[in-house]
């Protein structure tokens, strides 16, 4: 009796001892991890138990799994698996590399010996990589690998210089060649340096790169510095791999984008087809006019792209992000305080060119320059004087200025060049109106019908004001009407001796200021007749 309830005593003990080391080994327990790596390479991951936390574990395995791997007497063969009631321990002679236990294995959702065998495995095969990696074999492969890689340097580099040498002399010729043929020769100097300076920043990043490659393969020759190698690729091929990744993650939104571009692309096409087609009069629309084709075609171009913009303006990769909006904000503040006259200057050229006031190729004045239209956009207008000067007038000041367009008047036989000329009283004025009928009479230009006139503008104290009006059929020669108008006139009014009393006199020459005609060839004028 005494002894089965020993036995029963003793029971209970064991029981609560086991109880209360089993919570002991719970509270202490670790659930993070850390990894098992040698030369470089991971093999598995461990966790912290009681004292011993993950990365203490791991680290001490990784310590012993390299000891092991540098004795060359040490067979593979002999790590096996020992088991007890608390841990499987995977050892080689009297040497335990590791303990599993049940924990781990539960983690890992599988039994104890089924976790420690596989682990034990990869243990194996750690070692014999190993040893082949830091065998002489392949430190002798990895040597010349070094060598080669050395080599191929070296001549990467004396290709580049002779590459950058060549383009240099290239680019130097074609920038004189460039610079005979422009005026800005006294920039030689400014753009052969920025030129040169460019072509030297390019080498070096390009010879940066070279050694970058070159160093990191290097290293990855050699097992004890392969982790750095690693690591060195790790730096470029990690942000490739991100940009790839984000890539795809943004890949529908950019299917979108391509697929808009090219509905946006196609109805661009179609609409430049139809207003081309309106510019060229093989359509026509009631009241449009052939010269609005293409500033209207511009306009819908442009609302077409801002309504395209907005639309993909969610689906560009980073438009969430928060310094993608603020740059599209700086932008929009930015062109909201630059813009004022700009979107001025672009109503007024919208105005302008459905007002009709004048058209690319017309001889127009504004304020007090005339000259033909070169260009009309939505910004400025650019005109060519007849001494062949090109001026450039924002748009916004021609809706303040008085156009007048010679062209729409010559272009219906209505365009008047006025002369004024005073003759005294003591001519007839009659014999003035016909002298000035015959002087427009000689000049080619002038057309006869509608037939020029003149008028007597006013009586003043010393003259008559009398005024000439020829129609002609162009604008385009204006300059050299007037001029042989003023040529023919001189020449009746001497012919006939009748004075031009221009500027004013005070009293009456002895004889009259005219040019008889045996005197109208003299030299050197003769010369230029003959």
């Amino acid at each position: 009796m005494k002894v089965g309830i020993q036995l029963l005593l003793a029971l209970v003990f064991i029981t609560l001892v086991n109880t209360a080391y089993a919570e002991e080994v719970t509270v202490k327990r670790d659930d993070t991890t850390a990894v098992v790596v040698v030369d470089g390479e991971t093999l598995f991951q461990m966790r912290g138990f009681k004292g011993f936390t993950a990365q203490v574990r791991a680290d001490r395995i990784a310590e012993r799994i390299k000891f092991l791997a540098e004795d060359p007497f040490l067979l593979t063969d002999s790590i096996t698996l020992v088991s007890d009631d608390i841990t499987t321990d995977v050892v080689t002679g009297d040497t335990i590399i590791m303990s599993v236990l049940d924990y781990d294995a539960v983690a890992e959702g599988v039994s104890r010996t089924e976790l420690a065998t596989r682990l034990a495995d990869k243990i194996r095969a750690a070692i014999i990589k190993y040893r082949q990696e830091h065998s002489v074999h392949n430190l002798l492969i990895g040597a010349l690998s070094a060598l080669i890689a050395t080599v191929l340097l070296a001549a990467f580099i004396y290709g580049l210089n002779r590459f950058f040498e060549y383009l240099r002399h290239r680019l130097d010729a074609l920038m004189r060649r460039w610079l005979d043929t422009t005026r800005i020769r006294i920039f030689e100097f400014i753009i052969e340096g920025a030129l040169i300076a460019s072509l030297k920043l390019l080498r070096l990043f390009i010879l940066i790169g070279g050694l970058y490659v070159y160093f990191s393969l290097m290293l990855s020759f050699f097992p004890w510095t392969r982790t750095i190698a690693e690591k060195l690729f790790g730096y470029v091929i990690n942000p490739i791999k991100q940009i790839g990744a984000d890539i795809w993650k943004e890949m529908p939104n950019l299917m979108f984008l391509l697929i808009l571009f090219f509905i946006v692309r196609y109805l661009l096409g179609v609409m430049r087809f139809f207003f081309t087609a309106l510019e060229n009069g093989d359509l026509q629309l009631i009241e449009f006019y052939p010269e609005w084709a293409k500033p209207t075609y511009k306009i819908c171009r442009f609302l077409i792209i801002i309504f395209a913009i907005v639309i993909a303006y969610p689906y560009i990769p980073g438009s969430n992000s928060r310094a993608f909006q603020g740059v599209s904000i700086f932008l929009g503040v930015l062109f909201s305080l630059g813009s004022t006259s700009v979107v001025a200057n672009m109503v007024a050229g919208v105005i302008l060119t459905y007002m009709r006031g004048f058209r690319v190729g017309d001889v127009v004045k504004i304020g007090d320059t005339t000259g033909k239209v070169l260009a009309v956009s939505l910004l400025v207008t650019r005109i060519r004087t007849p001494k062949n000067l090109e001026i450039t007038i924002p748009n916004s000041l021609l809706m303040s200025n008085q156009v007048t367009n010679y062209s729409f008047a010559a272009g219906e036989g209505r365009l008047i060049l006025p002369v004024s000329i005073t003759i005294g009283y003591d001519a007839p004025w009659r014999q003035v109106h016909g002298l000035l009928l015959l002087a427009a009479e000689r000049t080619e230009q002038v057309q006869r019908d509608p037939a020029p006139f003149v008028l007597q503008r006013a009586l003043d104290d010393f003259y008559v004001n009398y005024e000439l009006n020829a129609y002609v059929g162009t604008a385009d020669s204006m300059p050299k009407v007037y001029s042989d108008l003023h040529q023919n006139i001189q020449d009746a009014f001497n012919e006939y001796g009748v004075q031009i009393m221009s500027p004013h006199y005070v009293a009456d020459p002895e004889t009259a200021k005219i040019v008889t005609r045996e005197n109208w060839q003299q030299a050197p004028a003769a010369d230029a007749e003959q």
